[in-house]
């Protein structure tokens, strides 16, 4: 019995080395040291150009009336009539309202038939006086009870001017507290006058910028109200006092030149330009990029990036300044960087997001940023 399985096992044993065997068959696995070559890195790039960039400080501030009336009257009695309403234009001397006026009338009328009499006293006593008839103290004594009538008069007249309610400054009717019928008094507002032109904002600039900002220079604004415009201002005064608790000084704008289309009340973000730059190389702000406070950008010198080392200046309209370490019509890589280190192949991509022929030369249009 274990003479016959013996050979039987031995059979089965050999079969199976025989598939194995036949399994083993195929290209070898290659090692580890047979890598592909690297792939060039694609990256977007702009041309170094020359240029012109204004330092710009830029703030927000609400917009102000630069005078503001409230409109007391002068006398008291009851409203009898409303010529404005809020939001009507007036112009200085207009009148707003008026106040029953008959007892001031009654008493103008009065003083003035009193002066009449006087006068004519005056004129018959004048031609005694001249006689020699009555004496000179009787004779100046009523001369200056005329003089004295006549200020009666006059005290009457403007005491009956002031049942007009009238409005002291140019501007807009922009609040009326009375009615037809209410009573007023020298004590409280009836309206409230606001000029429209000019407009001021009072900005708080950081001390860094004192020396940078001067009377006169150019300010512009938009409100979130008018979209896409843009008006022109300038700085009509600077504080040469810095708060100490906050660190800034007060500038104001004035806005004149505005068409009446902004109001008081309307947040403004403003541009002033403090200096202007000519023939200047500039480059994207996406060029540049910063590390342990140094800027830097990447350069394609012969399909390879090259970082290099710059100094920048301004920055306005979405470019830098380079003050150095940059030439116009350099290229430099503008999306792409966060893989690049100096040597490394890259392959550059027009606007379109396809590769360029090595062979073509570069020009603006061609890349992003190009500030065409």
């Amino acid at each position: 019995m274990h003479t016959r399985s013996g050979p039987m096992m031995l059979a089965l044993i050999l079969s199976m080395v025989a598939a194995l065997a036949g399994c083993g068959g195929g290209d070898p696995v290659p090692t580890s040291s047979e890598t592909p070559e690297d792939a060039p890195i694609p990256v977007e790039v702009a041309l170094a150009r020359l240029g012109s960039i204004s330092a710009v400080y830029t703030a927000s501030a609400t917009l102000e009336a630069d005078a503001e009336a409230q409109v007391v009257p002068r006398i008291g009695g009851q409203i009898v009539e409303l010529l404005v309403e809020e939001g009507d234009r007036v112009r200085t001397g207009d009148v707003l309202a008026r106040i029953d006026g008959d007892r001031l009338r009654l008493e103008l009328a009065r003083a003035e038939a009193e002066l009449s009499r006087l006068r004519q006293d005056l004129n018959r006593q004048r031609e005694m006086h001249e006689r020699d008839m009555i004496a000179t103290e009787v004779f100046e004594r009523l001369r200056f009870e005329v003089e004295a009538q006549e200020a009666q008069v006059e005290l009457a007249r403007l005491e009956l001017s002031y049942a007009d309610i009238s409005a002291p400054i140019d501007g807009v009717v922009s609040e009326r507290m009375v009615r037809v019928g209410n009573r007023v008094n020298s004590s409280e507002p009836a309206f409230v006058v606001t000029a429209l032109e000019p407009l001021i904002a009072t900005l708080n600039v950081p001390e860094r910028e004192l020396s940078r900002l001067q009377t006169d220079q150019t300010a512009t604004v938009s409100v979130d109200a008018l979209p896409g415009e843009a008006f022109s201002g300038r700085i009509e005064r600077i504080s040469p006092v810095v708060d100490a608790s906050s660190g800034t000084f007060r500038v104001t704008v004035e806005l004149n030149e505005h068409g009446q289309r902004l109001r008081p009340g309307m947040f403004g973000r403003f541009q002033i330009v403090y200096d202007r730059r000519d023939d200047v190389v500039l480059v994207p702000v996406a060029a540049v990029t910063s590390e342990d406070a140094r800027e830097s950008v990447f350069v394609i010198d012969n399909g390879e990036a090259q970082r290099r080392a710059v100094t920048v200046g301004y920055r306005n309209n979405g470019d830098f300044e380079i003050l150095s370490g940059l030439e116009a019509g350099e290229q430099v890589v503008v999306t792409g960087q966060a893989s690049l280190a100096t040597g490394t192949q890259v392959q550059v991509l027009d606007k379109a997001g396809q590769a360029m022929p090595e062979d073509r030369e570069l020009v603006a249009g061609d890349v992003q940023g190009d500030g065409a």
